[in-house]
């Protein structure tokens, strides 16, 4: 089982997480923002990572701290759990619809964070979510996590299922690129023999 837990305690933000990346998508996830713990639950579910998260931080001045903060914690506990990526895919990618709006997601564990995010939304908040902080999440856990993340929404005009088919293409993308391939089990994904 590859698993792994990390702390992460700032003057904003406590944050404890554990993730088993071979898990069947439990959680038990509190960020004191209730929109946030429905897609990190989400991203749980679809990926089949099993994510214990805890956050406590200064969301009486502002949730942004708290979303990004989480984006790098979620990201280093499965980046340690992956080790040396031994046999991963590496690559994922995937399409999902939610009724009128269609969203794709593509990642590489390349080792280079880079996020391309083209989502396109008209609201302010989502629940009591800022909507440019869905774009801090994942800038975060790229920036972290070390991947390629391309997120996009092709069409659809319901924000809430703009952003919910978004964390549904990540999280099913992570459970293609995190999976073992029986083929290469031993070995690096890389040409470079590193990531």
């Amino acid at each position: 089982m590859r698993k792994a837990s990390i702390d992460r305690n700032t003057k904003e933000t406590k944050i404890s997480c554990s993730v088993n990346v071979d898990g069947t998508g439990k959680s038990e996830i509190s960020t004191g923002i209730g929109f946030f713990d429905h897609m990190l639950e989400i991203i749980s579910h679809h990926s089949l990572i099993d994510i214990n998260l805890k956050a406590d931080g200064d969301i009486h001045v502002d949730l942004h701290h708290t979303v990004e903060d989480v984006g790098y914690a979620l990201s280093q506990s499965i980046l340690k759990a992956l080790d040396k990526k031994l046999g991963i895919k590496r690559y994922g990618f995937y399409y999902i619809p939610m009724d009128e709006c269609l969203s794709r997601c593509v990642l590489d564990f390349s080792g280079r964070p880079e996020l391309v995010w083209k989502v396109n939304l008209d609201l302010e908040k989502v629940g009591e979510m800022d909507t440019e902080l869905f774009h801090e999440f994942f800038k975060a856990f790229s920036n972290e996590a070390k991947c390629n993340l391309h997120v996009e929404n092709l069409y659809g005009k319901n924000n809430h299922h703009i952003i919910e088919s978004c964390f549904k293409a990540f999280a099913r993308s992570l459970r293609i690129a995190v999976e073992i391939d029986e083929k290469i089990k031993d070995i690096i994904p890389s040409s470079k023999g590193v990531i």
